[in-house]
């Protein structure tokens, strides 16, 4: 392995962690992380990581080296770039993305953005618990809500509104709620309680937005289950803009509660480590979700 391949190695490891995640993002055995780290080392004449039975750990050295290494491995791939996009034939970007998102909204666009890129491979992470966004070796982290303090760079490119709605189905059998009130005598769908979007927001008279907190028989961590048992006529969900866009277009739920609609939209980023320069991957799809997404097509409401 030349001197780029094991600066690609150590960054993954910075990246992952530790050398066993390392290992499962370049399709590595644990053994042949541990030997380029070491032989590399033993080429500089320092430390690089401290190691302990739980965790790993830069030194001062690895620390600067890995900022030297970074800096090394986006001068490679831009000047690859800058010469013939065909450098990205055996370049994968990957995307964690809340599911919903991911099925609705970015699964639509990818057909078109593999025709301009064609030589870039797509791997696509859906998740929803919470934690380090790129964490496993992703590239980029699609997040809907407000973020918690990060490091990350969030570049926003669209925006959503939560809609409170159910079928016709279930509202014939069960009438209409009126008032916000009114939803604690109907079957109400809802996330996990540990989830934040468990709180309903409605517009009060004062035009305060409030959370209600709703109870539920059913409830779940997935957005598409929810709108799957909204459609069987199953109860009153609430869901964001941008999922169920052409269901309430189509009539086949209908939105509830106008007069309390929240006005309050949730932001969504396009996250990123803003400790290195961008590569030529990440720029692309930063470019295309910017274009993509632009003007009204970026709000749904």
């Amino acid at each position: 392995m030349d001197r780029y391949g094991e600066m690609v190695v150590f960054a993954r490891v910075v990246a992952e962690g530790g050398f066993s995640h390392a290992a499962r993002s370049l399709s590595l055995t644990p053994s042949a992380i541990s030997k380029v780290i070491a032989r590399l080392e033993d080429r500089l004449k320092v430390r690089l990581f401290i190691r302990s039975s739980r965790a790993i750990e830069l030194t001062p050295d690895g620390m600067n080296f890995h900022l030297a290494a970074l800096r090394a491995i986006e001068a490679v791939e831009s000047a690859d770039a800058a010469v013939n996009t065909g450098a990205l034939l055996s370049d994968t970007l990957r995307i964690r993305s809340m599911p919903t998102f991911a099925t609705a909204q970015l699964a639509p666009l990818v057909p078109d953005f593999r025709r301009i890129h064609p030589s870039l491979k797509l791997e696509i992470h859906l998740r929803m618990e919470p934690g380090n966004l790129l964490e496993g070796g992703m590239d980029v982290a699609i997040h809907v809500g407000p973020l918690p303090d990060s490091s990350l760079v969030a570049k926003l490119f669209a925006r959503t509104r939560w809609v409170i709605c159910a079928s016709p189905g279930y509202l014939s059998q069960h009438g209409t709620p009126q008032e916000p009130v009114d939803l604690a005598f109907h079957r109400c769908l809802n996330f996990l309680p540990s989830l934040a979007v468990s709180h309903w927001a409605v517009q009060a008279s004062d035009n305060v937005a409030r959370r209600l907190r709703i109870d539920s028989d059913v409830t779940t961590n997935q957005g598409q289950m929810l709108l799957e048992l909204a459609r069987a006529d199953a109860g009153i969900v609430r869901l964001a803009a941008f999922h169920i866009h052409d269901d309430l277009a189509s009539g086949r739920l209908v939105r509830l509660l106008p007069k309390f609609q929240c006005e309050e939209e949730d932001p969504i980023y396009a996250c990123y480590d803003g400790h290195r320069n961008l590569s030529m991957r990440i720029k692309l799809f930063l470019s295309y979700l910017e274009l993509y997404f632009s003007g009204e097509k970026g709000r749904w409401n």
